[in-house]
């Protein structure tokens, strides 16, 4: 295999690790939606909605999803597949290797409840980096 060039340092913004993250719980089987851990939480626009949070303190990374789960799933496992997938999901597209992902369960949906499109999902502005 050929050795790759250091051609100079690579940075990755949060919020790609934040889109990362929220399409990959989103993908969780009995995950209904995201949700901001605060209704009235007021950092302006682009913490709206997402339900993704990440802290790094020194050399580790945390990351604090709050969701919305559907009737009927079993929350343990939805929790633990998200805790999986997320660590996977960021570690083969970024090389980052997230500590801990921590899911904070913020209600039952309804089984009924028709789940929204993949793309409503996501608040206005969650995928918008500026």
């Amino acid at each position: 295999m050929a050795e790759l060039e250091n051609l100079g340092e690579v940075v990755i913004a949060p919020e790609v690790l934040e889109v990362i993250i929220g399409v990959s719980a989103s993908k969780v089987d009995g995950v209904y939606s995201l949700r901001n851990k605060r209704t009235f939480e007021t950092l302006g626009k682009k913490a709206e909605g997402k339900g993704v949070y990440i802290k790094a303190e020194d050399e580790s990374i945390s990351v604090d999803i709050y969701i919305f789960v559907t009737e009927g799933a079993r929350v343990p496992e939805v929790a633990q597949n998200i805790q999986r997938e997320v660590k996977e999901r960021v570690l083969g597209l970024t090389e980052v290797v997230i500590d801990n992902v921590n899911v904070h369960i913020m209600g039952i949906i309804p089984a009924d409840t028709k789940k929204p499109d993949f793309a409503d999902l996501f608040k206005e502005g969650f995928f918008d980096a500026n």
